[in-house]
Parts: structure tokens; sequence; C-alpha cells
């Protein structure tokens, strides 16, 4: 797609502006190693390097026009040199515009939380495309344009891919989008220039604290997202959770609210628990679903909501809310044939996430059945959630083996001493520590007996394990079911 600069501008908060800025420009790069002839670099402070410092790096690659916080002191006659107040904004609000507004040419609808992001987009996506309509996703698990995958690689791509898929999704007649919103994606303006139909909050708990540093700016990360929404969009909240109430402070969307124990707009009520399937009352009527857990219960409330709020039948929404499955790595429950013990597999990656899967094991269980928990903390991550996963695992489990994740670059054992912090003196006897993940699930599956359930947590639906910056192929379901059957 070719555009003048000036137009790709229009939106953007210009400080100053000189040079050609009528002159077409070919695309749009913030990695200088991707720049070529004919290109406009926005150069953008990032966390791991400052694109200011490639600036002329890129002129030497071809790029005619710089866009950036603040310009050198000179620059080539050829070159325009544009000063802005925030150059990943600007980043997001150029990219609608080159990609031509996509997410105006259907209804996108964002989610955000610290649990439940996946699920609730997944199972909005598969509804929409179980209602007739041509739906695009936009997930950690995987990105899709209608029923066709595509990889996925962060929680919410940078603002020109989200752009390009976006155009993707239009251009194949998608009539809706849902991605996850994540608390970075919203701090560094990567969802700048879209226009949400709708946002959704589900829940926030102690995460990413390595890179917000503090809750209050975890918390004001994802209330940006609520801020920047439009008249047009709606905002649904968790109102269960007390941070629902912040986010819809400000916002200029239409404010809603779904719940299971407080008055709301959208309310449910869990009538059965148990290891087939959740039976719930959503709007008076009673609907069974295959997923499992109080957790989900709130998922498919929200995912119920949203349809209700996108003018879907509301009949036809409970029917087919009926009929969605378990998503990736979510709760997946193994069984080997003949055999009372199961076997679970879950992303749970936070003390909350883990806490909420362990309690409904515990309503799941049998009078004589043990729960063996297998958990570990990713290196390179916050610190601090380390000892506070130990300990809930410990309090909600009768074995537990503490075990890596991933590493990334940090030593595991360091990790695992950071976890081991939070092992109450009382429960050391029922804890082991192994360091090798493979070796960790199998010593569980050797320790299930009876109707014992296993839950390996952390990793859920992630095909590998991050060890000194190398992802190996690494699959816990795998790993879990092959160990279970050679032990039968």
């Amino acid at each position: 797609m070719s555009t003048t600069l000036e137009d790709l501008l229009e939106p953007v908060k210009v400080l100053a502006a000189n040079g050609p800025l009528d002159q077409k420009i070919e695309s749009l790069q913030f990695d200088s190693r991707k720049v070529k002839h004919g290109d406009v670099f926005i150069a953008i402070r990032g966390t791991q390097a400052d694109g200011h410092q490639y600036i002329s790096s890129a002129i030497e690659q071809g790029a005619v026009a710089i866009v950036a916080e603040t310009l050198p002191e000179s620059l080539p006659d050829q070159v325009a040199g544009v000063q802005v107040a925030d150059s990943a904004k600007a980043l997001g609000e150029m990219a609608s515009l080159y990609y031509g507004q996509p997410s105006r040419q259907l209804k996108l609808v964002g989610v955000t939380g610290t649990n439940g992001k996946t699920t609730t987009v997944t199972l909005l996506h598969e509804l929409f495309l179980s209602l007739g309509y041509k739906a695009g996703l936009l997930s950690t698990v995987r990105n899709k344009i209608g029923g066709t995958p595509l990889s996925a690689t962060h929680t919410t791509p940078d603002a020109l891919a989200i752009n390009a898929l976006l155009r993707e999704m239009v251009d194949a007649g998608c009539d809706f989008a849902f991605m996850e919103v994540s608390s970075h994606a919203a701090h560094q303006h990567r969802i700048a220039g879209l226009n949400f139909a709708g946002a959704v909050f589900t829940n926030i708990t102690h995460d990413h604290l390595d890179y917000h540093k503090t809750f209050k700016a975890y918390i004001e990360a994802k209330k940006m997202f609520f801020d920047m929404l439009p008249d047009t969009a709606f905002a649904l909240v968790n109102i269960d959770d007390r941070r629902g109430e912040v986010m819809l402070q400000n916002t200029l969307a239409k404010r809603y609210t779904y719940s299971l124990r407080s008055m709301a707009n959208f309310r449910a009520k869990i009538l059965d628990n148990s290891v087939i399937g959740l039976q719930m009352l959503i709007d008076e009527q009673e609907v069974f679903s295959r997923l499992i857990g109080g957790f989900n219960a709130y998922n498919l409330l929200a995912v119920y909501s949203v349809a209700v709020l996108l003018d879907q039948d509301r009949t036809e929404a409970l029917t087919a809310l009926s009929k969605l499955g378990a998503v990736d790595g979510r709760f997946e429950t193994i069984v080997t044939p003949g055999k009372s013990y199961i076997g679970i597999v879950d992303y749970a990656h936070t003390p909350d996430a883990l806490e909420k899967v362990l309690e409904t094991i515990s309503q799941l269980r049998q009078r004589d059945s043990r729960v063996i928990t297998v958990v570990g903390c990713g290196g390179d991550r916050d610190r601090g959630k380390r000892p506070v996963m130990a300990k809930t695992a410990c309090a909600l489990s009768d074995q537990v083996i503490l075990t890596s994740d991933n590493p990334r670059t940090e030593n595991p054992e360091a990790i695992l001493e950071d976890m081991w912090k939070g092992v109450p003196k009382d429960a050391t006897r029922k804890v082991l520590t192994i360091v090798n993940r493979r070796e960790a699930i199998r010593t569980a599956a050797a320790l299930v007996q009876g109707a014992d359930i296993v839950l390996i947590a952390g990793k859920g639906h992630e095909k590998y394990q991050e060890i000194n910056g190398e992802r190996l192929p690494f699959d816990d379901k795998v790993e879990l079911e092959g160990a279970l059957q050679e032990k039968s």
C-alpha cells in the first residue's frame, strides 16, 4: 500500500515537521534492519533498545522520512523529519491509516485481564463462527482468519502486525474480530489507532510486576484500554472483581457489568460443577457446558454477554455456547482407559490462576483421592510471585513437585530457591524439587494411584521450553499422556 506521509500524519500529534511531507512512502518500519528505499522509519524507545540510536542506519538503508520524539540536528534534504510527542502511539495511528483503517470495517472486541483472556477470546471466536459469521482471532495461543490458523508469538503483536492481520481479516470477509489486549500492549500503545466496538475486563491479580514495577501501574495499564474507548463502544467488566468499577471510571463507552455474586446487567449461577462440565443458569435459562470450574463460569458468562451486546439472539447464543469445548491448554483433562486417576494440564502461571484451578480440582476430587501438583515459575520475570506460587500449591495439594517452567536466561535452580521460600515449614515433607521438567512430570505420574488427580501447571498450550534463549520442543500434555500410559 502506498500513500503520502502527510496523509498518514493526519491523526498524529506532530510537534514539528520539515522536508518533503507530500512524498509517497512505501511502508512503515520501526525496526531499522527492515528498512528499504522509500520507507518511513519510526524511532521507538523500547524496553530493550532505543530506536533513536538507529536513525542514521535507517537513512543509509533508504528511509525517506524519520518520525521520532527527538530528531537529529540535521537530515539529508530528501529525508523528511517529523517530531512527535509519542513515537509508539504515532506508529499505531499511522499503521491504522496505512492499512486502510481495518478496525473500522469490522467489529473489534478486546479482552483484557490477568486470567481468562485467551479462553474468552477463543470461545467468542468459536461462538460467532457457529452463529454463521466469519470472524478473526488474535490470541496468545493462535491467530485465526475464519477457521484458518496463523502463528501467534506474543500476547498482542506490534501495531503494524495487528493492522496487517486486521486488513487480512477484512479482505477475507470477516464481520468480527476478537483479540487479547495485554497490559504491555496498552502501555506500549500497540493498540493506538484501533477502533474497538467493545472491551471486556475479566479480573486482575498479581502478574507482570517485572515490567510494570507496581500493582498500581499494572492496573493503570489495563485501565488505559478502557480510557481510549469511543462513546460508540461498550465496556463490559466483571463486577465481582473489585477493580471492575475502576476500569469503568472515565470511559466514554456504554457501561455494562457481569457477575456470579452481585447485581449486574448479566448474571449467572452455577447449578452443578463436576468433572464432566458445568450446569449453569444464565438469563434464567439452564445451560450445560463441557468446560469445568468456576473460573470458566465467568468466561462463559462474559462470552454470552458480549454476544448479546453485539446484537445476537439470546437463545441462539446460549445454544451455541453449550456446544463449545475446552481451549487448548486450559484445564485439559487426560483420562487413561480403565484407570480412575486423572491428569490435568493448565496454563495457570499466576498465584490466583493456580489457586482457582486447585480449588476447582478440590471440588471434583473423590474422598480418597490425592492432588499432585507439578509447578514452576518463568525466568527473567516477576520474582515476587515465585514464593506465592509455591505456597499456593502447598496449601491445596497433597504432593507438590517444584520444577522448571521457562527458565529463559536464569539459572533454574535459583528460580526454585525463590519458590522454596514460600513453602511452609510444616509442608516441606510433601514437596520435591526436580529441576528437569520432563523428569518432574514422570515422577508425578509414577506417584499417581487410585483416583488421584495430577496437575501440570504453568505452560498449558506452549509447545516449547525456553532455556538460555533457545526454544526446545516440549509439550506438557504429550509428556503427561506418555508418562501415564507407561504407568498403565
